[in-house]
């Protein structure tokens, strides 16, 4: 009996190797600190990072992000693709219709993206998912995927979590009005 513990104990070991040391605290953003920057950001920007945390194998970011109907494509099917990062929507409030697709043409050359994003392209969709998003819906887009709004009746304000593996983007950085 003593021998089949073994072999399990070492079988699961093999399978589940230990994890890497993590640090000791956790990062925390406020909703008085997501409202803060939402609050300053609407009518002048649509994206903004607000932290960026290495969490050992990688980073993770969480974004704000708040678009009216102004900032949809009025349904033609071309979007922005991340080539290392995806994105993980959480609705925060409003609706609207997103496109989603592997397939595209027409690609532009990635740009270095800064620090919300990482290297950035765009390009037309070739078919793809049509769905309406609204409040409380999450969505998640892996690297390499085209994504649009393709309508946008009043406003969508979303939170974007940013899993970057890679280490595109900035570990450590933290946005200046909630520092």
């Amino acid at each position: 009996m003593r021998v089949h513990h073994a072999i399990l104990l070492a079988a699961l070991t093999a399978a589940f190797p230990s994890p890497v040391t993590a640090q000791d605290t956790a990062e925390d953003i406020l909703r008085e600190q997501v409202e803060q920057v939402l609050y300053g950001m609407i009518g002048q920007s649509i994206d903004r990072q607000l932290k960026v945390v290495d969490i050992g194998a990688g980073n993770v970011a969480v974004g704000i992000l708040h678009r009216t109907d102004a900032h949809d494509t009025d349904g033609e099917h071309t979007g922005i693709i991340h080539t290392v990062i995806s994105e993980v929507y959480v609705m925060l409030s409003g609706w609207g219709t997103l496109l989603t697709s592997s397939e595209m043409t027409n690609a532009t050359q990635p740009s270095a993206g800064g620090d919300v994003v990482g290297p950035t392209f765009s390009a037309q969709a070739v078919g793809g998912t049509v769905r309406e998003i609204a409040e409380g819906d999450i969505v998640v887009i892996p690297a390499g995927t085209l994504h649009s709004w393709l309508s946008i009746p009043d406003h969508v304000t979303y939170l974007s979590i940013r899993p970057d593996p890679h280490g595109a983007l900035p570990a450590g950085y933290v946005r200046a009005e909630i520092r």
